[in-house]
């Protein structure tokens, strides 16, 4: 299948974006071009670590502080303008866990396909796909949104913080029950040893692109981190204020993209039909 389509990929936090790698190949086995970029805030580079391939997370942070979403978006434009307005491609974002931050972020409207078709232009973001995927309402960031008004501040049974605590690096704790369920032991240890850290991403999310563009999300239905019930009600609190999302099922834990990547893809791509013509 040969197509004027392109897929980014917004990865989660923790992630180095090789582990995304598989659905990479699998968009390729169809005829798709898809790309995921390595965003900052997951960056072992860009954290001040040591040796990034044996990172001291307890090191203090860079002294232009840690990145966050503005970073993060930076890097997902440049890969949008290069495919848009150089090369007039049609692009779904898809985005994964905390990477729903980035792509609605990053899906401005002068790059989304019905604002350029007004100005006489070709191609644009014709979509987001969530899968596993922190919805963020307009005007919150990440932090704001999921934690409880009261003020007390909740870490999250699979998140550990280091020396600096919540002012340092994050990283995941015990990868193979909370990230990897649902994956054989070669394969989760092959996957844990490219994971990373992250701050806090305090960015507040200022694109209202839920109301512009047309939404998916998958549901995992085994998923020990982002519960199913609690991105049941992300999805439901955001299609109140913006319109539905289309909804899709899958019986994987939190990484599908390893655990189940050809039906991820599948589903991603009956999403894409319905949004560009793939003989363009």
């Amino acid at each position: 299948m040969s197509s004027n389509l392109a897929i980014i990929i917004c990865h989660g936090f923790f992630h180095n974006a090789s582990i995304y790698q598989p659905l990479v190949d699998a968009f390729k086995s169809y005829g798709v071009d898809a790309y995921c970029p390595q965003l900052p805030t997951s960056d072992l580079s860009k954290l001040n670590v040591g040796n990034i391939m044996s990172p001291n997370f307890d090191l203090d942070p860079p002294s232009g502080g840690y990145p966050q979403g503005e970073e993060d978006t930076q890097v997902v434009l440049a890969v949008l303008k290069l495919l848009i307005e150089s090369q007039s491609r049609r692009v779904l974002l898809v985005a994964h866990s905390g990477g729903g931050f980035a792509a609605t972020q990053s899906a401005i409207p002068e790059l989304q396909e019905k604002h350029r078709r007004s100005r006489g232009l070709t191609g644009g973001i014709v979509g987001i796909f969530y899968y596993g995927a922190f919805i963020v309402p307009l005007g919150k960031s990440l932090h704001t949104t999921f934690q409880p008004k009261d003020g007390q501040i909740v870490t999250p049974p699979w998140l550990q913080f280091h020396k600096n605590g919540r002012a340092g690096i994050g990283t995941v704790f015990e990868p193979e029950k909370y990230l990897f369920n649902g994956l054989d032991e070669e394969k989760t240890k092959k996957w844990k040893s490219l994971l990373t850290g992250s701050p806090m991403c305090m960015t507040t999310l200022t694109t209202n692109a839920y109301e512009t563009l047309p939404c998916a999300y998958l549901h995992l239905e085994n998923d020990r981190m982002l519960p199913k019930v609690f991105q049941e009600q992300l999805v439901a609190a955001q299609s109140e204020k913006t319109g539905a999302f289309k909804v899709y099922n899958c019986a994987s834990g939190h990484s599908p993209h390893l655990s189940h990547t050809q039906e991820v893809v599948v589903k991603i791509l009956d999403f894409a039909n319905g949004l560009v013509s793939w003989s363009d």
